[in-house]
């Protein structure tokens, strides 16, 4: 569990370096749609790191394989605001990745990545993907305070030594 914290924590040091430095140097829908794919991954890993927390505490026998179902089980298991905004931003992160989209002003401070997602258009620009990041982050603080305790205790119980 602490593994797949540490790997959340490196895509949100990665997604963080795309949007505070490449994309402001590069200004390009490719940065944008790889700044998306970081923070699906870290989901992804944050995800996979609360379900194990619920096969430890829950009882949980059963953890699905697509993400789909992953994300809605999560968002079953743990009643928290924080995770059923993050669970949502995560779905329409994924759709907007893989939806067809139009990019807009290149090489410009606006630019922009435009799709059409459930019959409304979405726009993924640098302030939006900003907002996005930091929401993430916040949501990533949540998780390591809610699974340190746990960790740590199942760390020891494995290990015999603390970290």
């Amino acid at each position: 569990m602490i593994e797949l914290l540490d790997e959340a924590g490196e895509e949100l040091k990665r997604a963080d370096h795309l949007v505070y430095v490449s994309l402001k140097y590069t200004r390009t829908g490719d940065v944008l749609l790889n700044c998306l794919s970081r923070m699906m991954d870290c989901y992804d890993l944050l995800i996979e790191a609360l379900l194990e927390y619920a096969k430890d505490t829950q009882d949980l026998e059963r953890v699905p394989k697509s993400p789909l179902e992953r994300g809605n089980l999560v968002k079953q298991l743990y009643p928290h605001q924080e995770v059923q905004d993050n669970i949502d931003l995560y779905f329409l992160l994924r759709k907007i990745f893989r939806a067809p989209h139009q990019r807009e002003q290149e090489y410009r401070r606006h630019v922009a990545i435009v799709t059409a997602i459930d019959g409304r258009e979405e726009v993924v620009n640098i302030n939006i993907i900003t907002q996005y990041l930091e929401f993430q982050k916040a949501f990533y603080g949540f998780v390591v305070n809610m699974l340190k305790a746990h960790a740590k205790k199942k760390h020891v119980e494995e290990n015999g030594w603390e970290y």
